[in-house]
């Protein structure tokens, strides 16, 4: 059984109709609604209120001693941040009306469905839920000091723009609304996806699914799981994700390469809080919270049509963008250091000598790859390095590949802005050969790796370029 309340605070029923309330709390716990408290004095709400931090309240109109309509005011004015569902009866609708414009949120007549009073109260919930983090956001993005560094420890950073994303997440780590992490590839979605479980506190464990390559059938079976006898060859009954999920954290990686049939899915996953497990009638709860990550542009992708706008909206509750490796260059001799040590810890060598040009020569290059591809890079050199001062040497190759890739699936060369009137081909090489030079602090060296040439090509050209001067 789950030991996560759903919501944190208790929703609040005050009405004089015992069977209602009864019906209620029933309809909300056997939905993973499970932290309900209810009341029939109706004289009772305002201490209980004063007393108990509720999420929501759920309020009947019309009750003998004091009225839902003169409740309404008082809790209004006292506790501004809770939402109030009016209930009321088809006669007194008018009424209600006049409650919204009061303050109430919203309101439902009876007799109530159960899927209006479960789509009713989750709205109120994430009203309440956004008030809360908006003003937690402001709180944390005001202190100065992260209050659990300890939960970004295996992310290695000293960029400004990392704490500022290490605030939010603190701020709304405990929440239970789906958080949607985006960046490139590389740039350590997972670290923040284990970061945000591990300052949710929740009970449960994290688990993750990779989505890219995933069709509909073995997505809804890995997430879903299934009885024995639901299709060919499911010889015994298999729990899905969610369930070993629960209490816990659901991650979902590579989330824009879902076929539109599991977007589905997922999206009424997320609105109902519940699921069938294949080839059984009977619904599953689930309370783990979602977590969700792609390199890919979903915006793009909707516009598309190859991504749902309400399923995108759902797990954008919260938005983390992770930026990458190439904006945010100051991280790199950190990196570097923290790979040389775990990449000799790991193959049982002593820890190489980094040459002093491993920094510039690096920090030139644009890593399409991240934090991915410098650990692979740095692993690669140490894996080969016999003592002494690191080469280099294994360090260029990697590069001259990475740029070589680059030229291949990059489209950065189209989107170059060119003035009207086009310059030569020689007054461009000679702008890259000076930017070059620039970036690795005139070692030609360096400057050849990063425009795909040999040194000796480079000295050629330079030479070429410093005889037309003369000339002139």
């Amino acid at each position: 059984m789950s030991k996560t309340k759903n919501p944190e605070f208790p929703i609040l029923i005050v009405d004089d109709e015992e069977n209602f309330l009864h019906s209620a709390e029933v309809t909300l716990l056997s939905n993973g609604v499970n932290n309900v408290t209810t009341l029939s004095d109706s004289r009772m709400v305002l201490k209980q209120m004063e007393t108990n931090k509720n999420s929501l309240v759920l309020l009947d109109i019309n009750m003998p001693h004091i009225s839902g309509r003169e409740l309404l005011p008082k809790i209004v004015e006292r506790f501004p941040e809770v939402p109030v569902i009016i209930v009321t009866a088809v006669n007194e609708v008018e009424q209600a009306v006049t409650c919204m414009k009061e303050g109430a949120f919203d309101y439902i007549v009876k007799p109530i469905s159960d899927t209006r009073l479960l789509t009713t109260i989750k709205r109120g919930l994430d009203i309440e839920s956004m008030r809360n983090e908006n003003s937690l956001l402001r709180n944390y993005l005001l202190k100065d000091e992260l209050e659990f560094p300890e939960a970004f420890e295996k992310i290695m950073t000293r960029s400004k723009s990392m704490r500022r994303i290490f605030k939010y997440i603190e701020a709304v780590a405990k929440t239970n609304l789906p958080i949607l992490i985006t960046g490139e590839t590389g740039v350590g979605k997972e670290l923040i996806a284990e970061a945000i479980h591990k300052l949710s506190k929740r009970d449960g464990n994290l688990v993750a699914l990779n989505a890219a390559g995933v069709d509909d059938n073995l997505f809804a079976d890995a997430l879903f799981g299934h009885q024995k006898g639901a299709f060919t060859g499911a010889d015994k009954e298999r729990k899905g994700l969610l369930e070993h999920a629960q209490s816990g954290t659901l991650f979902l990686d590579e989330i824009g390469d879902l076929s539109i049939e599991s977007q589905v899915k997922l999206l009424r996953l997320l609105q109902e809080g519940k699921y069938y497990p294949l080839g059984s009638d009977l619904p599953k709860l689930t309370d783990a919270r979602i977590i969700a990550a792609t390199h890919q542009n979903l915006d793009q992708l909707q516009k598309e049509g190859k991504f749902r706008k309400d399923l995108y909206f759902r797990l954008k509750a919260h938005h983390v963008h992770i930026p990458s490796l190439k904006e945010r260059k100051e991280d790199i001799p950190l990196l570097i250091d923290y790979f040389l040590n775990s990449a000799s810890e790991e193959l049982k060598k002593k820890k190489p000598t980094p040459p002093k040009e491993i920094y510039t020569l690096l920090s030139s290059y644009t890593f399409p790859g991240n934090v991915r591809e410098l650990e692979g890079i740095i692993y690669d050199a140490v894996s080969i390095h016999e003592g002494g001062i690191l080469s280099l040497e294994s360090i260029k190759e990697k590069i001259m590949e990475g740029i070589e890739i680059s030229k291949e699936t990059s489209s950065e060369i189209s989107e170059i802005e060119f003035p009207e009137t086009l310059p030569t081909l020689k007054e461009i090489e000679s702008i890259l050969i000076d930017e070059a030079l620039i970036r690795t602090k005139g070692n030609q060296t360096q400057a050849a790796v990063l425009l795909g040439l040999t040194r000796r090509a480079l000295n050629n050209r330079l030479r070429r370029t410093e005889n037309s001067h003369d000339d002139d």
